[in-house]
């Protein structure tokens, strides 16, 4: 394998077109990683290179002065590892990341974090975003999606290095995703599975000193962005940020980016891109509506579409209770289950900010130690209060659901909805922060006479019926 990964690298490596005009062949599926043309920003940038784009129009913006060149470390330092000491047996049905012809440097990284078979959406996508085509799938969270499009950016990057002297500034790969917790956990997840391939990371997030993240710009040149569209923007504004080098683009949770009004955003953001034609795209949303199908073909090309529909829509790790309470019972009820001895990790959703505050503020009163995450909260006290979270130093989460969709914390015990959620997708999100990596949870949903009547939408989407009881005397008492 390792031989046939030589012969691709340098297969890729000899045809490729170093004018930075390269572009995939209209007509046709995209040419195979080795062969692909080289996408704008293959080409070598020394200063005279720059000099003459600019005297012939091709990039009308100058670049600040200030900007610092700096040449990139090609090979990551690390202790010598050989895909040999990474043995996995060929199991019927399952797909090894041996099998996909990954670079070595990758595969350490897989081995490292535990993983040796694909998951569904890994290995239904990789064997066509590893050779250059742009990807539509349809996943849920949790689903593996993430470590599919980390893959496909770290084996192209690494098998079509940039020769000669880059900017700063100028990433290679963007990933963009809806809320500042998700794009957090995403570059966690790039530090671990991108650890031995010597590639650079940078994460822009509102909420956090703008400063910092500049420094990181510029400290070093930068190979993948992980960024919410708003801050993006704002690094593009001030002209920190270049995206005309962009070979791999990935838009995660389309669908979630939609709802919350951010399309215009990111269809700026598109636009600074070179065209779909001359970069990768890889798009994923949890639902298919018209609106991301529209997106989708306006922004992919020629893209293969995977489908990974879960064997249930809600996770049969959870135990689904709903409580029938009056409005004036929430309160009790839920104090009462979290000083119980089974309830050790608690996440508890509201659908609004003030509704969260006023709960948050309602639970330290009552002598409950909890912690809030909404949008409103800045984003240095929320990635605080995660990882006390994280480290069992709360034990109640109150959350909103565009801030709860980046949680990823195993070990929670039980989910509350606090109110049901007007949206049933988002009820299905909620219920999934808990039964993770193979334990078991509890989800408890207050029904009450404002709400009751979402109880319907819910069922139709989980496919079954909540069977909705009254809570137990000890909650009640």
């Amino acid at each position: 394998m390792k031989s046939l990964v030589g012969r691709l690298t340098n297969k890729g490596e000899s045809g490729k077109d170093h004018s930075g005009k390269g572009q995939r062949e209209h007509g046709g599926d995209t040419p195979a990683a080795a062969d692909k043309p080289a996408r704008s920003g293959e080409a070598p940038h020394s200063a005279d290179t720059r000099q003459a784009e600019s005297s012939a129009g091709q990039n009308t913006d100058k670049r600040p002065a200030k900007r610092r060149r700096r040449s990139r470390k090609s090979e990551a330092s690390a202790a010598p590892w050989s895909v040999d000491d990474f043995v996995v047996e060929e199991k019927e049905g399952e797909t090894r990341f041996h099998d996909l012809g990954l670079r070595d440097e990758i595969l350490h990284g897989v081995a490292e974090l535990g993983f040796q078979y694909c998951s569904p959406i890994q290995a239904s996508v990789l064997p066509h975003t590893l050779q250059g085509n742009d990807a539509i799938g349809k996943a849920q969270t949790g689903t593996g999606k993430t470590a599919a499009f980390l893959i496909t950016i770290f084996n192209d990057l690494l098998n079509h290095p940039v020769e000669g002297e880059r900017f700063v500034g100028e990433p290679r790969a963007l990933v963009i995703a809806p809320t500042r917790e998700l794009v957090m956990q995403i570059a966690a997840d790039a530090e671990d599975l991108g650890k031995f391939t010597g590639l650079k990371f940078a994460t822009l997030i509102g909420g956090m000193d703008y400063q910092k993240q500049l420094n990181r710009l510029q400290r070093e040149v930068v190979d993948l962005v992980v960024a919410t569209p708003g801050r993006l923007l704002d690094f593009m504004g001030r002209r920190d940020l270049y995206l005309d080098h962009i070979e791999v683009l990935v838009l995660d949770e389309a669908d979630r980016m939609l709802d919350m009004g951010f399309i215009p955003q990111v269809k700026r953001i598109v636009r600074a891109t070179p065209r779909k034609e001359d970069r990768q795209t890889l798009l994923f949303s949890a639902t298919f509506t018209q609106d991301i199908i529209n997106l989708s073909q306006q922004w992919t090309y020629h893209p293969v579409t995977v489908e990974i529909e879960p064997e249930s829509v809600a996770t049969d790790s959870v135990d689904q209770k709903v409580y029938m309470v009056s409005s004036d019972q929430r309160y009790k009820v839920l104090t009462n289950l979290l000083r119980s001895e089974d309830a050790s990790s608690v996440i508890v959703f509201a659908n609004r900010r003030d509704q969260v505050r006023r709960l948050h503020e309602k639970l330290r009163r009552s002598g409950i130690a909890a912690g809030i995450l909404s949008g409103e909260i800045p984003q240095a006290k929320r990635t605080r209060t995660l990882e006390q979270f994280k480290q069992g130093e709360i034990k109640v989460l109150v959350a909103t659901d565009v801030a709860g969709r980046g949680i990823h914390v195993d070990g929670v015990s039980h989910v509350v909805n606090f109110n049901l959620p007007e949206d049933p997708e988002d009820y299905v999100h909620r219920i999934g922060r808990t039964g993770r990596a193979g334990a078991t949870g509890v989800s408890i949903s207050f029904a009450s006479e404002d709400d009751a009547f979402l109880l319907p939408d819910l069922e139709a989407l989980l496919g079954t019926p909540l069977e909705c009881t009254h809570p137990p005397e000890e909650l009640l008492g």
